[in-house]
């Protein structure tokens, strides 16, 4: 796993053998950053990055100097990776949360300007992240809500779908506030 673009560009970190999750694939990460480089500076955005997994995502908003990224995830293997990464990257704007990522979204206060979902491809209810999100106004306005699935879920009439993008296998559904 390497790092695409910005301040890391190039720095690789190598997950366990036996990772539980499947990290999103280089080309379609260099895709997403170039709509969302287009559109923003990072440096004044507070992300949340829902089912890390191994923290790529996270890493690359990092790399790009994002004001504050929070990274949720349930599982202790990449709790654990995500962790160890943050500390080999000196990283105190990094925050990591070890819960489940339906109970963070249904109790957190925050608000963020930019979450981005990876939940595993086969999670039930995937659909009902964007319901969640919405209706406790987590997503500040003008903020951007990014689910990555698979081809089995379609989003389009979620009142809030704005795109979706297919890279390969990898689908990034945007929605707006």
């Amino acid at each position: 796993m390497r790092i695409i673009g910005g301040k890391y560009k190039g720095k690789r970190f190598v997950p366990p053998k036996n990772f539980p999750s499947r990290p999103t694939t280089d080309f379609a990460k260099e895709a997403l950053f170039n709509i969302l480089e287009n559109r923003y500076s990072f440096e004044e955005l507070d992300i949340l990055d829902l089912y890390a997994g191994t923290g790529s995502i996270s890493m690359e908003f990092l790399s790009r100097d994002a004001k504050t990224i929070t990274s949720i995830d349930n599982h202790f293997v990449s709790f654990k990776f995500i962790k160890k990464t943050q500390e080999s990257l000196n990283q105190n704007n990094w925050i990591i949360k070890k819960t489940d990522a339906t109970n963070f979204l249904e109790q957190t206060p925050l608000k963020f300007d930019l979450i981005f979902a990876d939940p595993p491809f086969d999670l039930k209810g995937t659909n009902q992240i964007p319901e969640i999100i919405f209706s406790r106004k987590i997503l500040r306005p003008n903020g951007l809500l990014i689910i990555e699935h698979g081809r089995e879920n379609n989003f389009k009439k979620t009142p809030q779908f704005s795109d979706v993008r297919n890279y390969g296998g990898v689908h990034f559904s945007f929605f707006e506030e």
